[in-house]
């Protein structure tokens, strides 16, 4: 099952320094019993097993959601292509080296569909929360 990262178009452009052409080299994939995750010239791989928890959140502010980003002295990285939202996916053993970043513990992508990413991670025994704010009612 693939799941295409979201990419907004007025980030198209600036997406193309990371190599992002499309939804072909922008997308979460669950194959066989492996997450793979592809960001344009960026690839991550892990057993699905090794994914702990999942907690969907958003919106963004499209400068901490945009491109492949880490966040300063946290075990983290972004694949993100939107503002719209994204899903943190909580790793039981870090991976011990991936770029800059040691060790890679979450990663955050913005997927098209995070309802339906996170609902087969659930079908497959993976737990997780939805902590988007509510609408608020308009009364």
């Amino acid at each position: 099952m693939r799941f295409p990262i979201r990419l907004d178009p007025l980030f198209r452009l600036p997406l193309l320094a990371w190599g992002v052409i499309g939804r072909r080299n922008a997308y979460v994939a669950l194959v066989d019993d492996e997450l793979v995750a592809r960001f344009g010239f960026f690839s991550l791989r892990t057993p699905l097993a090794n994914v702990a928890s999942w907690q969907v959140s958003g919106p963004y502010r499209w400068w901490r959601a945009i491109g492949v980003r880490g966040t300063l002295g946290k075990p983290e990285i972004t694949f993100g292509g939107s503002a719209h939202g994204g899903i943190a996916l909580h790793l039981r053993e870090p991976i011990s080296r991936w770029w800059w970043i040691r060790p890679l513990a979450v990663l955050y992508v913005t997927l098209d569909d995070l309802a339906g990413f996170a609902a087969e991670l659930a079908a497959r025994g993976i737990g997780g929360t939805d902590v988007r704010a509510a609408p608020r009612d308009r009364r």
